[in-house]
């Protein structure tokens, strides 16, 4: 690590980390507010909602992408038992299940958990899409499963044939590979 990130993500001392005007920003759900919604704001490109309610129940979903699915998936890909990585699962296939409902409720009955737009909570979530298809092939497991998460899987199909994260999302074979690899370290 360098003394910059060091520096500049004291806490976590890990990535991502935004440094704007000499300032750092850290994690990547800040980041993503701060440059869209504060920083520089485009007109109908807001991440996050204009009612307070609403605002809050995306911010709530985005925290839980965060601590309930994402935090899950080092002991399953690091544990040093098979109960320690079936547990990471176990917690990924829950809080997967958790974020049906919450697409049910925060759609509104529309393509994204934003409603109509793609939101903070959609690219929270869509960021990941990669890594869960890399995990689906390396383990066998089924993350969004269209038979017990049936929204959640066409979410993933409509996310993923947007223009900006078919540009910008790493290909599935190619975080294959870099999984395989960082395994065998």
């Amino acid at each position: 690590m360098s003394d910059l990130l060091l520096a500049s993500s004291p806490v976590h001392k890990k990535v991502p980390v935004l440094i704007h005007n000499g300032k750092p920003i850290c994690e990547s759900r800040i980041i993503l507010e701060y440059i869209i919604d504060e920083v520089f704001p485009v007109d109908g490109a807001a991440l996050l909602p204009a009612d307070p309610y609403d605002w809050a129940v995306a911010r709530f979903w985005a925290a839980y992408i965060d601590d309930k699915f994402v935090a899950p998936w080092a002991p399953m890909f690091k544990g040093k038992t098979e109960e320690e990585k079936a547990e990471g699962i176990k917690q990924i296939l829950a809080a997967v299940e958790t974020l049906e409902g919450a697409l049910k409720g925060c759609s509104k009955e529309k393509p994204f958990f934003g409603g109509g737009t793609v939101g903070l909570v959609d690219i929270m979530l869509g960021a990941h899409i990669p890594g869960v298809r890399a995990t689906e092939v390396l383990t066998g497991a089924k993350i969004f499963n269209a038979a017990i998460t049936p929204l959640l899987a066409l979410w993933t199909e409509r996310f993923g044939e947007l223009d900006t994260p078919k540009k910008v999302l790493p290909d599935v074979n190619g975080m294959v590979e870099y999984v395989k690899r960082r395994q065998a370290q």
